[in-house]
């Protein structure tokens, strides 16, 4: 784990951010219902640190980071954007022109890194686009700043002038990396950024962003199911079911201290070496429900072992347990920690 920032200085607070998606049907194409794949979600990014975004696929990590960013728009909440001089925006009040200067403050990190260049474009010509938008012109100083972001990410400064099909994966996700890192963001979104790579090559591409995160200052918010990850990686960690927030906690805490039921189960999955550290899997019944039809209460109850009958109709508030600031959405908190899957790994250091 990296550590948790110094000061809690948030450089994004986000409040009831709801994204939907409308779903067609029909010869008219009549709205017939929403994908909820975003359903309110309250979180405050700290400048500097590393926050984990974690969960099955489906459960809306994704859309999230797009909605912060404003790829996707959000249906409704607030995302405030803090540039750490005493200007706070709520970027779902900017237009298209008007989000103009703060793209350049907030990047992202595609998750393939086969479809995330142009094959057309030259390594160089990928990355000279944003330091055109925002006023590099010269094109010898763009042809030293693309070499000098190369040479960031340990590539050489000629490979500028190759094709995306010249290299390997590793070496494409670092070419989007140096992409991100072209107009100097204070904040990154990686989306899931080694899940299409090797093991080893991840290893490498994981040490490069955190060599990367200590010398620019960067915050990251980083999307991911590997739960294995972001144990060493993350300073807190988000667990996301069915567009909400369940659990929220220091990485440490939350793998020593899991409380809601979601989050012990992606825990079992973790592979473990160590056989006398190894706890019993457990198994979720069925699938992630629909977003378009959500569960009434708790939405993750149909699959959970706890569940009573106050489960199925009350939403469990997002609320604080013990004295960490760790949050959790369940009403069986006290069963759960009873029955608890606590990683062994916190207390081994």
């Amino acid at each position: 784990m990296t550590g948790s920032p110094p000061v809690a200085d948030p450089i994004l607070t986000l409040r009831d951010v709801k994204t939907h998606f409308p779903v067609r049907k029909g010869v008219f194409k009549t709205t017939a219902g929403h994908v909820k794949a975003v359903d309110g979600v309250d979180l405050d990014v700290f400048r500097g640190e590393v926050l984990g975004l974690v969960g099955e696929s489906g459960c809306g990590k994704t859309t999230l980071g797009k909605s912060i960013l404003q790829l996707v728009r959000p249906t409704a909440g607030q995302i405030t954007f803090h540039d750490g001089a005493g200007d706070d925006v709520d970027l779902q009040d900017l237009t298209n022109a008007d989000l103009v200067p703060y793209r350049k403050k907030l990047q992202i990190v595609f998750q393939d890194p086969y479809s995330s260049l142009n094959p057309a474009f030259t390594i160089f010509g990928s990355l000279e686009d944003p330091l055109i938008k925002y006023g590099v012109r010269p094109r010898a100083e763009r042809r030293r700043i693309v070499g000098d972001l190369l040479e960031a990410v340990n590539l050489r400064r000629d490979h500028m002038d190759h094709y995306p099909h010249e290299f390997s994966g590793g070496q494409r996700q670092r070419i989007g990396i140096a992409r991100a890192l072209a107009i100097e963001p204070d904040l990154i979104v990686c989306d899931e950024p080694v899940s299409a790579l090797d093991v080893s090559v991840q290893a490498q591409v994981l040490q490069l962003l955190m060599e990367l995160k200590a010398e620019r200052g960067l915050t990251y918010i980083f999307i991911t199911h590997d739960l294995s990850v972001t144990e060493y990686l993350c300073d807190r960690i988000a667990v996301m079911y069915l567009g909400r927030i369940v659990e929220l906690a220091d990485a440490d805490d939350l793998y020593a201290n899991t409380l809601h039921p979601y989050t012990q189960a992606l825990l079992s999955a973790i592979p473990v070496a160590d056989l006398d550290k190894k706890t019993d899997r457990i198994v979720l019944q069925g699938d992630v429900p629909s977003p378009v039809n959500p569960p009434s209460g708790c939405p993750f109850h149909p699959r959970c072992r706890f569940a009573t009958e106050l489960c199925k109709d009350k939403v469990p508030p997002l609320r604080p347990f013990g004295r960490n600031g760790h949050l959790a959405a369940c009403h069986r908190v006290e069963e759960v920690m009873a029955a608890g899957i606590h990683s062994d790994r916190a207390a081994d250091g």
